[in-house]
């Protein structure tokens, strides 16, 4: 189970970065909307794009694998057995250290109000 989450991260992991990769190297919808206005192209603007290029189906693709991954490391995470039940059920086993146990000095002066604590 083990290697098994480890593949599945490792895939994770390799699909994160090249939807990364992809989303950085397309090129935008409104990139060269500046050149468009001035050139009487603004009807091709907005309109019909045709079909997706190769860039855009690979990250829809990368995207799915992602997202799948991601669902199966939730699930692979959530049924692991928990190693160890409640704080409260193991029995307390250090004890108190020595520096703990004594209790400094009160500082002695006119001023100290070590007079007023009732011992």
């Amino acid at each position: 189970m083990n290697l098994l989450f480890s593949i599945v991260l490792a895939v994770h992991i390799l699909a994160a970065l090249a939807v990364i990769g992809l989303v950085l190297m397309q090129h935008g919808k409104g990139a060269d909307m500046g050149a468009a206005f001035g050139s009487g192209a603004s009807g091709s603007l907005f309109g019909a794009t045709g079909s997706a290029n190769f860039l855009s189906r690979t990250t829809a693709i990368l995207a799915a694998v992602f997202f799948a991954t991601s669902l199966t490391l939730a699930f692979m995470a959530s049924n692991q057995p928990k190693t160890t039940g409640s704080v409260m059920q193991e029995p307390v086993k250090s004890q108190p250290s020595q520096a703990a146990v004594e209790t400094p000095a009160a500082p002695v002066g006119a001023d100290s109000k070590a007079k007023d604590v009732p011992k």
